[in-house]
């Protein structure tokens, strides 16, 4: 396949518009169209139609589309991996983040990697599904549990995280220490949304989940965590036992440790294509040797 009718295709395919494709690539909209016809010529299939509002992609324009675009970043990615041989990380790091992950963790990771690699620049935006969002232009995605990024991705566990039930010992002082999962009724209940999952059914380390009713739901996992630490009520999230900034010692107190969580893990994933550059290795081994000790 011809790099530049594919460039051109997905060009238009983003744009919605061959002139403004034609603006983008920096050609003339005549060699632009020329492409994009020579391309449905070697597919035998119409690739765009045109409409009153502008040009849209046919059924095998979208599987195309899909396509193209990770073969693109896969050739761009390609070419960077030259320039970077023998190199030091350096350039833009996108990163995509699950939301209500510690501040406290994040800060001195981004400081390690600042002080490791100078050169590195970090664009972290947050999500509440990671995975739902789109990944073309994101060199590292941080997510939980066992779904994976649609696509050639690699990924890998870093860390293993319990989620639990979790109150302060000042909220259990004053209202009672729940004994069985049936008590958890006279309470105040915080839950973490997470994606794909049921925040009004919790889990149980044997036996099946049961239905409970939030007076929280969340997707922020530190939100929940800051009104546990208020004493406000018992929040199910997912933890790694590490204190916020001035929090006294035994603060939140874990909650039917014995009956109610799961195991969680929390994955690094990265594009295939990207998966041999310098910089993402090296990041990748940072934030792990980073994470090891929790």
């Amino acid at each position: 396949m011809d790099l530049e009718e594919l460039r051109a295709f997905v060009g238009v395919a983003e744009t919605g518009s061959f002139l403004a494709a034609a603006d983008s690539l920096a050609v003339s909209r005549t060699t632009l169209r020329r492409r994009v016809e020579a391309l449905e010529a070697r597919a035998g299939v119409p690739l765009l139609k045109s409409t009153r509002t502008g040009v849209v992609l046919t059924e095998a324009g979208e599987v195309l589309a899909r396509r193209g675009r990770l073969m693109m970043q896969e050739t761009r990615a390609l070419v960077a991996s030259l320039r970077e041989v023998g190199q030091a990380p350096a350039g833009l790091l996108r990163v995509v983040l699950p939301v209500g992950l510690p501040p406290h963790l994040l800060s001195p990771l981004f400081g390690l990697l600042r002080s490791t690699y100078p050169l590195l620049r970090v664009h972290a935006s947050f999500s509440d599904n990671p995975l739902a969002e789109p990944l073309e232009n994101v060199d590292l995605a941080v997510h939980f549990g066992k779904d994976l990024p649609r696509g050639p991705w690699m990924s890998q566990v870093v860390l293993r995280v319990h989620e639990r039930l979790w109150a302060s010992a000042d909220y259990l002082r004053q209202h009672g220490v729940p004994e069985a999962v049936e008590s958890l009724r006279k309470h105040e209940l915080f839950s973490w949304q997470g994606p794909g999952s049921d925040a009004c059914l919790w889990p149980q380390l044997e036996g099946p989940a049961f239905q409970v009713e939030p007076t929280l739901i969340s997707t922020d996992i530190h939100l929940i965590r800051v009104c546990c630490l208020a004493g406000q009520g018992i929040g199910l999230i997912p933890s790694v036992d590490l204190a916020d900034p001035g929090e006294a010692e035994g603060a939140l107190v874990p909650v039917l440790p014995d009956l109610v969580g799961r195991e969680l893990p929390l994955r690094l994933s990265v594009p295939e294509a990207l998966s041999e550059l310098p910089k993402i290795r090296q990041v990748l081994a940072h934030i792990q040797q980073a994470i090891a000790p929790l």
